[in-house]
């Protein structure tokens, strides 16, 4: 973990076995966030509720923490240190969006204690998550801070068109100071809940150049795959009912127009592949959270699952969190596996600044420059899509009704049987016509005969229209095929004889 300090001044938090963030320990750091966020969203609740005007994104609000405590602090044992807000007012406003009470949020943050989460990435951050499973806390970097406080006023904008996305939804942006050292905290929804075992875990970007997990990373008891990993494991792609599949891309394709819109490029698509029979198998074993593995049914954050960001018809969010789904998106694989998928946009900190245009293009010498992750984000939108929509997500056929093969040869094999029993007829009555003459009768022969094909009406299934067909109707016989509706086939044959006197 690195340990390197903003200002190049070391803290005094670290001890010998901890792990450490800017030589500031893990136990501490927790400790500290809480303290920090108790007072601020406390002192928040006694402040008027008003619409957020254009200045309120740009506040920042500082308290003082000494450890022997204030007549406004409470006494701790860490060192002192300062703890900073940035846009209160903004980011109350964006926990009232979700339906987070300020009780709810301080409860969470608060009063259990935080669990610390693996970084897979290389980003050297620390990530805390709350016990309820609700809030994930990120350690960013300075200039993601900066560039979070730029954005906010048109993430303010989004989300107020639409509460339901795939974006990272931010709850609150803190930085703590202590002994020269920044560390910059941000607030946001989990996407893989732990109350699920992710039995495949994505960080998909659109792109192929070194985008295969590590070795190390494979080792891992959970490890997060690629996007090369996920083309050799699922090859075929996820497959969701045609429904699910248009609501998912149009939710991608909106989003990724708004980062586009903001210069933001190299986000990642976060995927959790939960495969239910498999599951089963296992005898039901749930994710790492305690008691039942559920979230608790009163859930308390709108739009926060999977399939609530997704959906555009409002349901309500209580339906969706009591079935066994915990807010998952059914899908299946090409072997019709049942699956639940989770997923969510992240790392979205990141714009398109000169150094990031100076490293695509020392890359594109080097590589195809199409196939780096860093790209302009116009680009980076269009691959991004592509990607998902033809490598990874697939809409499920539906099966159309057509007319089998066997129907169709039947009704020739009908036609040309009757054909046969005709002309057969018409045979005996040519040779009884020719004994009759040898033997000289002279009175007049009238006679007729009425053919049933099949002793009765023959019935088939078709939704044809009426069909009739006329044989030998020169020789005095007619034979009728009508194909009416639900394939109701009646054969009628009349054949009338007339002998004339010699």
């Amino acid at each position: 973990m690195s340990t390197t300090t903003e200002n190049g001044i070391g803290g005094s938090w670290s001890t010998s076995r901890e792990k450490t963030y800017k030589k500031t320990t893990s136990s501490a750091l927790k400790g500290a966030i809480q303290l920090g966020i108790g007072y601020t969203v406390g002192n928040l609740t006694s402040k008027p509720d008003r619409d957020v005007l254009m200045q309120d994104f740009y506040v920042v609000e500082s308290v003082f923490l000494p450890s022997e405590g204030s007549n406004l602090t409470p006494a701790h044992h860490y060192p002192d240190f300062r703890f900073k807000t940035y846009a209160p007012l903004a980011f109350r406003y964006f926990r009232d969006l979700f339906g987070i009470k300020p009780d709810d949020y301080l409860y969470s943050l608060v009063n259990e204690p935080l669990i610390e989460l693996a970084n897979p990435g290389a980003s050297g951050s620390l990530f805390y998550l709350t016990s309820d499973d609700e809030f994930i806390i990120k350690t960013v970097q300075h200039k993601e801070a900066k560039f979070l406080q730029r954005l906010l006023p048109g993430y303010y904008m989004n989300l107020n068109q639409n509460p339901r996305t795939l974006l990272p939804k931010f709850y609150g942006l803190y930085c703590i100071q202590s002994g020269g050292i920044n560390i910059r905290l941000v607030v946001m929804n989990n996407v893989l809940p732990r109350s699920v075992k992710m039995h495949y875990k994505y960080d998909l970007k659109g792109s192929t150049y070194k985008r295969r997990a590590s070795r190390k990373e494979r080792e891992k008891g959970c490890p997060t795959y690629k996007d090369l990993d996920f083309q050799d494991m699922h090859e075929e792609g996820l497959y969701f009912d045609a429904e699910t599949y248009n609501n998912l891309m149009k939710t991608l394709q909106r989003d990724c127009r708004v980062l586009e819109s903001f210069k933001i490029m190299d986000y990642s698509l976060l995927l959790g592949v939960h495969v239910l029979d498999q599951s089963h198998r296992e005898g039901g074993e749930q994710g790492q959270a305690g008691g039942d593995g559920r979230r608790p049914v009163c859930q308390r954050v709108l739009y926060s699952t999977a399939m609530e960001s997704i959906q555009g018809d409002g349901k309500a969010a209580e339906v969706l969190t009591t079935d066994d789904t915990m807010g998952g998106i059914p899908a299946k694989t090409h072997k019709d596996e049942k699956l639940l998928i989770f997923l969510g946009l992240i790392d979205i900190l990141q714009s398109y600044r000169f150094i990031k245009k100076l490293e695509h293009s020392w890359k594109a010498l080097v590589y195809d420059g199409d196939s780096v992750s860093v790209h302009r984000p116009g680009f980076y939108a269009s691959r991004f899509l592509k990607f998902m929509n033809t490598r990874v997500f697939r809409k499920t056929q539906p099966i159309r009704y057509s007319p089998s093969k066997r129907t169709r040869n039947s009704i020739q094999a009908l036609k040309s049987s009757s054909q046969e029993i005709l002309s057969s007829q018409a045979d005996e009555r040519n040779k009884e016509d020719r004994r009759d003459r040898l033997g000289g009768a002279r009175n007049d022969v009238a006679s007729s005969s009425t053919f049933t094909l099949e002793d009765s009406a023959i019935c088939l299934t078709s939704e044809q229209s009426t069909m009739d067909v006329d044989i030998d109707r020169d020789n005095g016989s007619v034979f009728d095929v009508y194909l009416v509706s639900h394939f109701s086939i009646s054969v009628h044959c009349h054949t009338g004889v007339i002998l004339g006197n010699s």
